[in-house]
């Protein structure tokens, strides 16, 4: 017989065939041979197999090889049979292939999920990042359109302002030339007093010609005067077009910064070469106006800038009658004293030595003023580069890196060299300005005593020299101004 196998309740033989030997008798291998092997995790079934086809005859071994009379291998060593025990069954090893499956495909599942809603999740922040920058985008260029149009307002404000200011200055312009011409009528008139004062015994009399010649002088100190005021309500003014003008200016040129930065900004794209990470940035709000506010800081100014325009415009037509009247209340007044003075005509004489000796002293005084005057100049000149190389060394050691900003030693010498120099170049000036007066002083004196030395000189013509000197009067456009 041929071995074929065995189950858990059979064994299996056939007839072998050979060309040799003829079959050997049949032998029982069932009760008497063979020792049945049971596979791990399946029950022992011997609860329900005969008891006699069940047991096994047991040789004992005579040797280390184990007994087998049909000379055939063991189907299974028995050296073995403890560790066959210990292995998996196939219900486990189903279930671990299951349990692998279902979590590859766990796995692979949630992984795909993952990647598909990453591929979202970056879709969706690309569009919103898109969608944000273009808002940033339209943001800043309706921002650039509004200070376009503020611009617009302003330049054309400015220029307005600007031709306002223009045209008080011409009136003040006009009104200082008009006020230059009164000086000399004024001055005049005041030297005939003067002259007509020098008069001596029956000549010295209160005569109409005085009597005109102290109006006149009045009316043009009159005149002066409301001339002056016109200047200081210009001079007003105008402090208040500047503060209008610098305000139009300043704003101007903060909005022409503003959109030249946000033109920049408008104009940056993600391939632009000067981007760069600027962490924290946005925490920092360093904003000082809303929308509301920016507006109206510039509608402010506008209106600012319109109410000083039209109280210029005004001040214009006050200056423009005022000069009008002045000018015909001066030639009235020129008039009348002229035809006094035709009445009666005068002169008188005087110390002439003693105001030449005395001018002599002015003389030397003036000159030795302006030899102190020089030499001051040339001091203070002096002293100007030693400031400037300290105030030089102190600028350049302010430079210095880091700790190196070392209040020093020779910091506190260049500072007070500074504040030395600066206080002597005080001094010195002082002093210049103190000079500068005296000489003016003593120009002034000097003019005087001329004068009256030539008073004296042409004291028997002085009547008749007063009527020379009022042959030339200003002109009506001269006295309003117009050169």
């Amino acid at each position: 017989m041929q071995f074929l196998g065995t189950t858990q309740i059979a064994s299996y033989c056939g007839t072998k065939k050979s060309c040799l030997f003829p079959d050997p008798a049949p032998t029982s291998t069932t009760k008497d041979s063979y020792q049945s092997y049971y596979l791990p995790g399946y029950r022992h079934l011997s609860s329900w197999r005969p008891s006699l086809l069940h047991k096994v005859i047991s040789v004992p071994p005579s040797s280390d090889e184990p007994y087998n009379p049909t000379g055939r291998p063991p189907t299974v060593l028995p050296t073995l049979r403890s560790a066959l025990h210990a292995r998996y069954s196939t219900r486990d090893w189903h279930h671990a292939n299951m349990v692998q499956l279902k979590g590859s495909e766990a796995s692979r599942y949630w992984a795909g999920r993952l990647n598909t809603d990453s591929v979202r999740l970056m879709q969706d922040k690309d569009q919103l990042t898109y969608q944000m920058q273009e808002d940033s985008r339209r943001n800043l260029g309706e921002r650039i359109s509004n200070i376009d149009f503020w611009r617009s307002e302003l330049v054309y404000e400015l220029e307005c302002l600007l031709r306002e200011t223009q045209a008080l200055e011409t009136a003040k312009k006009r009104l200082e030339c008009a006020a230059d011409e009164m000086q000399g009528p004024l001055k005049t008139a005041l030297e005939c007093l003067y002259y007509r004062e020098k008069r001596k015994g029956i000549d010295l009399v209160h005569d109409d010609v005085e009597k005109n010649l102290i109006k006149e002088v009045d009316v043009f100190k009159d005149c002066q005067e409301i001339l002056a005021k016109l200047a200081q309500r210009i001079n007003r003014q105008l402090g208040i077009n500047r503060d209008a003008q610098h305000a139009l200016e300043q704003d101007l040129s903060d909005k022409n910064s503003a959109h030249f930065i946000d033109e920049k900004c408008f104009n940056l794209r993600n391939t632009s070469d000067s981007i760069n990470f600027y962490h924290g940035v946005e925490k920092v709000d360093g904003t000082v106006s809303v929308p509301v506010t920016w507006a109206k800081f510039s509608e402010d100014n506008i209106r600012c800038s319109q109410h000083a325009r039209a109280n210029s415009v005004k001040l214009r037509e006050d200056t423009e009658v005022g000069l009008e009247s002045t000018s015909e209340e001066m030639w009235n007044q020129f008039v009348s004293t002229n035809l006094a003075f035709n009445n009666r005509i005068a002169e008188v004489a005087d110390a002439k030595n003693k105001l030449q000796a005395q001018l002599a002293k002015v003389l030397q005084e003036i000159f030795q003023t302006e030899d102190t005057i020089m030499l001051l100049e040339r001091s203070i000149m002096a002293k100007e580069y030693p400031l400037k190389v300290a105030q030089t060394r102190l600028e350049t050691r302010t430079k210095r890196p880091n700790i190196e900003l070392c209040r020093d030693e020779p910091q506190y010498q260049l500072v007070t060299e500074v504040y030395t120099i600066d206080d002597t170049l005080q001094t010195l000036k002082k002093r210049l300005q103190e000079a500068r007066d005296t000489l003016q002083m003593l120009l002034a004196n000097k003019s005087k005593l001329e004068h009256d030395i030539s008073v004296k000189a042409n004291s028997f013509f002085i009547d008749k020299k007063c009527m020379d000197m009022r042959k030339t009067f200003p002109s009506t456009p001269r006295l309003i101004g117009y050169t």
